[in-house]
C-alpha cells in the first residue's frame, strides 16, 4: 500500500490494528476474521455493470455515480445540487466531495472513505483538497487496468456471493449471461416485490400491474389471476437461482382479512376507483401472506427492511425521484404487527426462514426479542435479527446491534454484515463489520468478561459470524 503524500497519509489513524483495542481483539481479527470471504447477501449492485464487466471511467463515476450518503453530506456542507446529481464535471464533483470530506470528522463517512481508498487502490491519502488531483488521477489510473474492472474488484476485495435486489418483472437477463460466463463470483437475484404491495399508489400500481401480466404471459383481471402471476414470476427466479426476498416497508402490514374481501378490493382497484385506507391495509396485508407463503415453499429466505420514512422532500422527488437522499429514520409502531404477521404464518407452520432489519435504533431490542419468540428449533437462527441498516450500519449502531442481539438472542447464530449498497466499492464495510465485531469480543475477553482461555472456541464464533452461519443459513 502505498501514500501519495506522505505528510497526509491514512496509516497514522487507518493502520492493520484499526479499531482493534486490545491484543486478543488483534488476535481474532488477524488470525479468523481478516481472511474469510464475503458472502454480500443484500445489495444494490447493477446486475448489468457485472455482466458487462464494466470499467468506471473515473474515480467520481464509481464513487459519486449513486451514492445518496456522500450526497447527502455535500449538501450538508453547502454544495449545490449540480455537483450532486447535476451536470457538473465528473472533476469538479470530485473536487467538492474532496473538499466536504475534511468536514465529515466522526461520521461513518470519513471512515468509509479512506477504507475504500485504501482496498482496493493501496492509497493510504488523507482525501481533502490538497490531495484531490492527485487522489482522482491514482485511482483514475487504475480504474483503467482489468483489475480494477467490476468483476476485478469483486475478485480483489475476496467476494463469493453477491445477491443483487430485483424486481418481479426483470428478465435476469444480466444474471443469465454472469452465469454462462463462468464468473468465479456468484451472481443471484433477490425477489423484491414491493410494487405489487402498494396498492394506495394507483398511478404506479395500475401500470405496473400490465408489465406484470406481460412478464408473466398471462392477463391480471382479477386477485386470483394476479396471485399466479407473481407465482409464475417466482417459480421463474427460482429456476434462475433466487433463493431470497425482500421488502422494504416502513412497517409489516397486518390486518384481519377474508378472501372475498381481498377479492373485492382488488377488483376495485382494478377498476380505478379510490380505496379506503382499511381496504388498502386489508389488500397490503393479504398479499403479504401470500408473498411470503411462495418463499416458504420454496425453502427461501424472507427479508424485511422495515422503519424507513421515504421521500420526505416532496420539492426535491419532484425534481430528482426516489433513493436520491431525502429518506430518514421513522418512528412507527413495529411490535403488534410484526407479531400477529409472524404468527399468522406460524400457526400453520408456513413461516420461511425471516431476517428482520430494523431502521429506528430504539426498537433494537423490540426486534431482538421478536425473533425469538418464532425460532422454532428447526434450524439455527430461523428468524434473525439483521445486521444494521442503512443509517445504521456505522460503529455506534454496529456495536448496538451487536449488543442487542446479544443480550436478548445468541449473537453466535447471527449471520452477519452485508453492504445494502450501490457502490462496487462498499465491499470495505465487511471489514469494518469484522474489526468492530472482534474489538467488542477482544473486549470481552480482556476485561475478564469471556474466559481467556476459550479462544479457540471464539476464533471459531467469529468466523461462523463473518461467513460460516451465511454459508449454512442461505445455502446457496
Amino acid at each position: 500500500m502505498r501514500s501519495i503524500t506522505d505528510t497526509t497519509t491514512a496509516a497514522s489513524f487507518l493502520d492493520e490494528d484499526f479499531l482493534l483495542q486490545t491484543e486478543t481483539a488483534r488476535r481474532l481479527y488477524h488470525g479468523h476474521a481478516a481472511r474469510l470471504p464475503i458472502i454480500d447477501y443484500h445489495c444494490h449492485l447493477s446486475p448489468e455493470d457485472i455482466a458487462n464487466d464494466r470499467r468506471f471511467k473515473n474515480l467520481t463515476e464509481i464513487w459519486l455515480e449513486g451514492d445518496h450518503y456522500k450526497w447527502r453530506a455535500m449538501r450538508t456542507n453547502g454544495v449545490a445540487e449540480r455537483f450532486c446529481t447535476g451536470d457538473a464535471p465528473d472533476y469538479a464533483k470530485f473536487e467538492q466531495w474532496a473538499r466536504t470530506v475534511p468536514y465529515t470528522v466522526r461520521n461513518p463517512l470519513y471512515h468509509w472513505t479512506h477504507m475504500e481508498l485504501k482496498r482496493p487502490f493501496g492509497i493510504e491519502t488523507i482525501l481533502k483538497p490538497e490531495t484531490a488531483r492527485e487522489v482522482y488521477e491514482a485511482c483514475t489510473t487504475m480504474l483503467q487496468t482489468d483489475g480494477f474492472s467490476v468483476r476485478g474488484i469483486l475478485r480483489r476485495m475476496n467476494v463469493e456471493t453477491v445477491c443483487t435486489t430485483d424486481d418481479p418483472i426483470d428478465t435476469l437477463e444480466h444474471h443469465r449471461r454472469i452465469k454462462a460466463d463462468g464468473f468465479g463470483v456468484k451472481v443471484l437475484p433477490t425477489f423484491r416485490a414491493d410494487k405489487v404491495v402498494f396498492i394506495d399508489n394507483p398511478d404506479v400500481f395500475l401500470p405496473y400491474l400490465e408489465r406484470l401480466s406481460e412478464a408473466s404471459g398471462m392477463a391480471i383481471g382479477d386477485y386470483q389471476s394476479l396471485l399466479q402471476a407473481i407465482k409464475r414470476r417466482h417459480d421463474f427466479f427460482h429456476a434462475n437461482g433466487c433463493r431470497l426476498s425482500d421488502h422494504g416497508l416502513e412497517t409489516v402490514y397486518a390486518a384481519d382479512y377474508t378472501q372475498k374481501e381481498v377479492e373485492a378490493i382488488f377488483r376495485k382497484a382494478l377498476g380505478g376507483r379510490p380505496l379506503t385506507g382499511e381496504e388498502a391495509l386489508k389488500y397490503k396485508s393479504a398479499m403479504l401472506v401470500e408473498l411470503a407463503l411462495l418463499d416458504h415453499a420454496r425453502g427461501w429466505v424472507q427479508q424485511f427492511h422495515l422503519g424507513a420514512l421515504r421521500n420526505n422532500n416532496s420539492r426535491m422527488l419532484r425534481q430528482l425521484g426516489p433513493d436520491t437522499g431525502f429518506d430518514s429514520i421513522g418512528d412507527f409502531g413495529a411490535a403488534p404487527q410484526l407479531a400477529r404477521f409472524l404468527d399468522r404464518l406460524d400457526s400453520s407452520d408456513r413461516l420461511a426462514k425471516t431476517i428482520l432489519y430494523n431502521l429506528n435504533p430504539s426498537q433494537n431490542e423490540v426486534y431482538a426479542t421478536m425473533v425469538g419468540n418464532f425460532n422454532d428449533g428447526s434450524t439455527p437462527g430461523k428468524v434473525q435479527y439483521g445486521s444494521a441498516w442503512w443509517f445504521l450500519d456505522q460503529k455506534d449502531g454496529m456495536e448496538k446491534q451487536i449488543n442487542a442481539l446479544s443480550n436478548m438472542g445468541l449473537l453466535s447464530r447471527f449471520v452477519g454484515m452485508l453492504t445494502d449498497s450501490r457502490s462496487f466499492l462498499s465491499y470495505p464495510r465487511h471489514e469494518y463489520f469484522r474489526r468492530i465485531l472482534c474489538n467488542l469480543i477482544g473486549n470481552d475477553v480482556e476485561g475478564g468478561q469471556l474466559p481467556a482461555g476459550e479462544l479457540q472456541w471464539l476464533g471459531q464464533l467469529v468466523e461462523d459470524i463473518c461467513y460460516n452461519n451465511a454459508k449454512n443459513y442461505f445455502n446457496f
